[in-house]
């Protein structure tokens, strides 16, 4: 049996955040599509897996272990395969608190603004527009923090990386122009160029699908 098996939807980008983790680290994997449209994740056996309802779920057979939320199943990863966690406890610290600053920062601009530029949801004119502020200027943040900087922590690539380029990479999905921050585009094409990486559009499979 495959260690791992990764629960949730192609298009979704904590699902992407985590296939990523996977395929970066070479870690085979099965998937399961969850079909939200019909409803599968707030089916019974699914709610047994995530409480809240939600995509991804990893489940790691070897450990009989079953998580929820994609920065927390980054974390486990790491420890598991010894690989961007970073070089110590503080470097460990500081990659949870950019995660925690993009899921109240940045997450909810750019994947909002995606939702509704893609037909999912549709929002008040005056919601549309905070949700457009609210990434613009997370990533004008984020650009300054980024000038000089290779990575987001230490020297090296770690889930802190991980976890926000899962959530910039849908920037123009949302039709949000990056070319106004260049330090971010350097940065993301450095986590592009790392090997076994995968682009949104390819990283999942868009069916249930074996290791």
């Amino acid at each position: 049996m495959t260690r791992y098996t990764l629960h949730g939807i192609f298009a979704s980008g904590p699902t992407y955040k985590v296939g990523l983790m996977l395929n970066l680290t070479g870690t085979p994997y099965d998937y399961e599509h969850v079909d939200l449209r019909s409803g599968a994740h707030k089916a019974d056996a699914f709610l047994a897996k995530n409480r809240y309802g939600q995509v991804p779920v990893l489940e790691d057979h070897e450990k009989d272990m079953c998580l929820c939320q994609s920065s927390v199943i980054l974390d486990y990863l790491a420890d598991e395969t010894g690989q961007f966690g970073g070089k110590d406890r503080a470097e460990r610290l500081r990659a949870r608190e950019w995660q925690l600053w993009g899921a109240g920062q940045l997450t909810t601009g750019i994947y909002r603004t995606r939702a509704m530029k893609l037909g999912f949801f549709t929002f008040p004119e005056q919601v549309a527009e905070a949700n457009l502020n609210a990434a613009n200027g997370a990533l004008k943040e984020l650009n300054g923090l980024l000038d000089g900087r290779d990575w987001l922590v230490g020297g090296g690539v770690t889930i802190a990386d991980l976890d926000i380029y899962g959530i910039v990479a849908y920037a123009p999905q949302a039709q949000i122009d990056l070319g106004a921050y260049p330090h971010v585009r350097r940065w993301m094409s450095r986590v592009e160029a790392l090997p076994r990486f995968k682009s949104v559009d390819a990283a999942l499979p868009k069916e249930s699908a074996k290791a």
